[in-house]
């Protein structure tokens, strides 16, 4: 089977554990190639983020237009996007690719940092309407307008139970006609979950590029995060990284 080709477009995260390191460790380690639109530069760690500073939105389209004309695409990640001005470029520059998306509406870091203002965040309709699935927790959610309203304008999700209360979580995957699938897991316990959505979605992206229908790609997406977060290696004073590097991809 040829690798699949997986176009990232996504903030770098200086400690690692998040953006474009996760995504690329995450397709690497399930064989694919990753490239990258980066689209923001932090300062972060396991403790919080320290500094943020956008790149320019030409540079983010040169970055997507010279992968797509000479390697080509497979599939395409979004997650932290840098500006609204971004936002709409990127999405008006999809309509020319020929790939599915999965958009991971990042707004804020699993240690509290702010990485989309408000403008920003009502920017990531116009993404929304490209993306084959989007996949927020469930403050991002609400942020963008809630369940129903989203798949009412046609929306996929995979609406992702983390946050909520209790042992176990609950991921659903859903669109205009209904709930599609459902998963349920107990609860892993640790705070070393830095990068799981960033790491799910860049997984659900492999999958898709290889061929599998979507409710496959989430399954196995979903197993190799948790068997990243039964690896994470402990390091850092806060919310830590997790341990792709150890995942045996093998048994997912």
């Amino acid at each position: 089977m040829a690798t699949p080709r997986i176009l990232i477009i996504a903030g770098s995260d200086s400690g690692g554990g998040a953006g474009i390191q996760a995504d690329i460790k995450t397709v690497t380690m399930l064989g694919g190639h990753a490239m990258t639109a980066i689209t923001a530069v932090t300062a972060q760690n396991t403790l919080g983020v320290q500094g943020v500073h956008p790149v320019p939105t030409d540079m983010v389209l040169a970055q997507i237009d010279s992968v797509v004309s000479d390697i080509g695409v497979d599939a395409i990640k979004i997650g932290m996007i840098g500006s609204a001005e971004t936002a709409r470029a990127v999405a008006a520059r999809l309509e020319s690719i020929n790939a599915p998306v999965v958009l991971d509406p990042v707004m804020v870091a699993t240690s509290g940092g702010v990485l989309a203002d408000a403008e920003t965040i009502a920017a990531m309709e116009d993404l929304m309407g490209w993306a084959y699935v989007s996949t927020p927790n469930l403050p991002e959610l609400e942020a963008l307008g809630g369940e129903a309203e989203l798949t009412a304008r046609g929306e996929i999700l995979l609406v992702k139970g983390g946050h909520a209360p209790g042992d176990t979580i609950v991921d659903r995957l859903v669109g205009p006609e209904g709930e599609i699938a459902r998963w349920a897991d107990a609860r892993i316990d640790t705070q070393d979950t830095h990068g799981t959505g960033c790491t799910l979605a860049s997984a659900i992206a492999v999958g898709l590029g290889e061929g599998l229908d979507l409710p496959e790609a989430v399954d196995r997406a979903r197993k190799f995060v948790r068997a990243a977060l039964l690896a994470a290696p402990e390091l850092g004073q806060g919310h830590g990284p997790m341990g792709h590097q150890a995942v045996d991809v093998g048994t997912l």
